[in-house]
């Protein structure tokens, strides 16, 4: 079985491709995949023992009440949350990788300093936080942007960067 939340989401032979601004779960060992993670922050989740893996992409850290939930590392992450206990996956097993946050741009916002990127990974930090979630790695900021991809059978998550190289965390 596969969930899908938007209409960008699209399967390719067991790669289930999540776009900008977008997320997707899938119980059935598929290979979540997205790109282009500047300051968007990546968010991989997995229940290992459902056999239930999410990944979101959010560019911007808090929505405002309006607008595409999933545009929002806040909303989005609650978006996929939702998905994916309706697929059977239980929050208190859930693990959480995050992958992005770079600040891209030589300026700072006026929230405090800090750039889009840092924003994203504090609110995603904090909203996993509130449901009890663990992160288990992590491989955020910097000035590099980065590709991910969730093996759906392992958890395991391929981060892979043309500064940095690819790292499986």
């Amino acid at each position: 079985m596969q969930v899908y939340t938007t209409d960008t989401t699209s399967v390719h032979s067991a790669r289930i491709k999540v776009g900008i601004a977008d997320y997707a779960a899938a119980t059935d060992g598929n290979t979540l995949t997205t790109s282009g993670l500047g300051s968007c922050i990546g968010v991989a989740l997995h229940d290992p023992e459902a056999g239930i893996s999410g990944l979101a992409h959010a560019m911007l850290p808090e929505s405002d009440g309006d607008g595409d939930p999933a545009k929002f590392a806040d909303t989005g992450i609650e978006s996929l949350l939702t998905e994916m206990r309706t697929a059977g996956a239980d929050t208190s097993r859930i693990v959480a990788k995050l992958a992005g946050g770079s600040a891209m741009f030589d300026f700072a916002s006026t929230d405090g300093g800090k750039s889009i990127g840092e924003r994203n990974v504090d609110t995603a930090r904090k909203t996993l936080e509130k449901h009890g979630i663990d992160i288990v790695a992590e491989d955020v900021g910097g000035s590099h942007g980065r590709s991910l991809e969730l093996d759906g059978e392992t958890g395991n998550l391929r981060v892979r960067s043309a500064k940095t190289g690819d790292q499986t965390l």
